[in-house]
């Protein structure tokens, strides 16, 4: 098998099976390894379950208390991605987004309940939401299905020299992905639904 084709087949399995599956080659990460699998969990609700209405526009927005370990030694700062799957945004290629918080610090293992609103927090994180700097509950429409919001939280062995105020939060969401690229060295992943009663 040629050098180039296995480098496709490994791609496409990364592809089918999730890139923290498997270590990609040299050319994908930098050549310093694979993604290690983090947990991330809150005791607001079982992960794939509904989420709270506490926590939810309709009751009052607050932000759901966020753990995570299994933490890679490399962790210079963590980036939580909040963002609905179900709710297509611009010319339908992204989602809603509920919260950006990056820089988190690397020694963080949480995040409280309740995060005040702000572009950067006493401990340098930095954070925007599709409606300004701050979490933005879930909303989605009493008719039709619940929607899956997805809280996605990335360890990185960088911090992003990307600024809180001064651009849409859609050019701040893709600036903050963009310098994540050749960072990512753990990712976590937990899951709410919710629909308005």
């Amino acid at each position: 098998m040629t050098e180039s084709r296995a480098g496709t087949l490994t791609l496409a399995l990364a592809l089918f099976l999730g890139a923290a599956a498997i270590d990609l080659p040299a050319q994908r990460g930098g050549g310093r390894g694979g993604v290690q699998v983090m947990t991330l969990t809150t005791s607001a609700w079982a992960d794939g379950g509904t989420i709270p209405a506490r926590h939810a526009q309709p009751g009052g927005d607050v932000p759901p208390a966020l753990s995570w370990s299994n933490v890679p030694e490399t962790a210079a700062s963590f980036v939580l991605v909040v963002h609905d799957l179900d709710a297509a945004t611009g010319p339908g290629t992204d989602d809603t987004l509920h919260w950006l918080v990056w820089n988190i610090p690397g020694a963080a293992r949480a995040l409280p309940e309740g995060v005040p609103q702000g572009a950067e927090l006493a401990d340098g994180s930095r954070q925007i939401s599709a409606t300004g700097p701050n979490y933005r509950g879930p909303a989605a429409p009493a008719s039709g299905p619940p929607h899956h919001y997805v809280f996605e939280l990335f360890a990185l062995d960088a911090t992003l020299d990307v600024p809180g105020v001064g651009a849409t939060p859609a050019q701040t969401r893709a600036a903050v992905m963009a310098a994540m690229a050749g960072h990512v060295r753990g990712k976590a992943v937990y899951t709410g639904l919710y629909k308005r009663p």
